[in-house]
């Protein structure tokens, strides 16, 4: 029993590093990269990449919620980000890259993208404490 435990844990563990690391990949690499282009070709090449990135993700939550580690904020956050915020962005940038309401979709979309992440990092450290106790 004891092993199936700590296989559990483990993938629990791999699907959140996936999850996280993608996350941070797009945050850290891909957009500073994007906001150097064209508005218009870095909104379809995001589009693609998120909506890869998305099986991906959605695919670690699933391991997540099986293995008994699933947090509710964060799946609101990220299905408003996944379904209608990022989604609308994108729509916002191919029509007016350069328009007010594109500008603050764009923003509203940073910042539920960097609460994801926040929320992504508490989730580690409590399975962590979860797993090894409170540290003292």
């Amino acid at each position: 029993m004891h092993a199936l435990y700590v296989f559990s844990v483990w993938v629990h563990v791999l699907a959140a590093i996936t999850w996280i690391g993608g996350m941070f990949f797009l945050m850290i690499m891909v957009m500073p990269w994007l906001r150097q282009g064209d508005r218009a070709t870095a909104a379809a090449f995001l589009r693609e990449t998120g909506t890869r990135f998305r099986t991906v993700g959605w695919g670690g939550f699933g391991v997540l919620l099986v293995t008994g580690a699933f947090n509710a904020l964060v799946l609101v956050v990220s299905s408003i980000h996944d379904f209608v915020v990022g989604p609308r962005v994108s729509r916002a940038v191919e029509l007016a890259p350069r328009s007010a309401l594109t500008e603050k979709l764009r923003r509203r979309a940073s910042l539920l993208g960097r609460a994801n992440a926040v929320l992504a990092l508490v989730l580690v450290a409590l399975g962590v404490i979860l797993v090894r106790g409170w540290p003292i």
